[in-house]
């Protein structure tokens, strides 16, 4: 038998003891109770609208606020990384092992209560959508700095020479050549950063959510413990595939166009 031969085989092999893993499983299952547990349709009609326009909407909020703050701060951060300055080096060094080495649970739990009683005369603004802003958006910072530290470092460091050769300062060169060019790089693991943070949101119950604040996990949770029944969270799984599979295909695509430019 040829070697061609025998991987045509192995691989059918695999494909048949796949198929028979799946249908053993299938077979085994018991249907019935599965549905009545995790697939009430009166539980999750009950959830609606209130998934989508409250639930939902406030996971996205919450999502896109994060990702910002985190950004920014992770830019400033990445720069501070590759600074001459022996000082900025150090403090962005330190806080991006602090940040990476602590739950985001407790980052929350800081930020929400431990700030207010830091600074008793003072809040952060937006309430709780400000809090998780911040609290998610230190965490994610952290990872977020290194990537695009990571992102300048692959740009090669001709451009930047080419650019002060033409008589651009350090920081007009940064601004205007290396960090477009290095945003183009890290784009497909910031936009895993989304997706990361959107299911880190799940953890704003920390902070005391109100109706018109709650996020999926927290709004499914509630519904089971009122219908005593697991469905909502079969709901909320689904609800966040709809964020997090989109986004997903995205990455695909943008690794895919990379790989093509490069």
């Amino acid at each position: 038998m040829s070697p061609r031969r025998r991987r045509q085989l192995f691989r059918v092999a695999g494909y048949v003891l796949f198929a028979a893993a799946i249908a053993a499983v299938a077979a085994a299952a018991d249907w019935g109770r599965l549905s009545d547990a995790f697939l009430r349709l009166d539980v999750a009609e009950s959830m609606f609208p209130e998934a989508i326009t409250v639930a939902l909407r406030n996971t996205i909020v919450y999502t896109l606020l994060a990702f910002v703050f985190g950004l920014t701060l992770g830019l400033v951060l990445a720069l501070m990384r590759l600074s001459s300055i022996l000082p900025y080096r150090w403090f962005a060094t330190a806080y991006i092992e602090l940040f990476r080495g602590l739950p985001a649970l407790l980052v929350l739990f800081m930020v929400g209560y431990g700030v207010p009683l830091a600074f008793p005369d003072r809040e952060i603004p937006g309430g709780v959508y400000g809090s998780v802003a911040v609290g998610l958006g230190l965490t994610a910072a952290a990872y977020m700095a290194e990537t695009i530290r990571a992102g300048i470092q692959a740009v090669p460091r001709g451009q930047l020479e080419a650019a002060r050769t033409l008589g651009m300062s350090h920081s007009r060169a940064m601004i205007s050549i290396v960090l477009p060019q290095a945003f183009r790089i890290v784009i497909p693991p910031l936009t895993n950063e989304i997706i990361l943070l959107t299911k880190d949101t799940s953890l704003v119950y920390v902070l005391g959510v109100t109706s018109t604040t709650i996020e999926l996990t927290k709004f499914a949770g509630d519904t089971l413990n009122t219908r005593v029944n697991p469905t909502p969270l079969v709901v909320a799984g689904l609800l966040y595939l709809v964020i997090t599979l989109p986004l997903s295909q995205l990455v695909r695509g943008l690794e895919r166009r990379a790989g093509r430019e490069r």
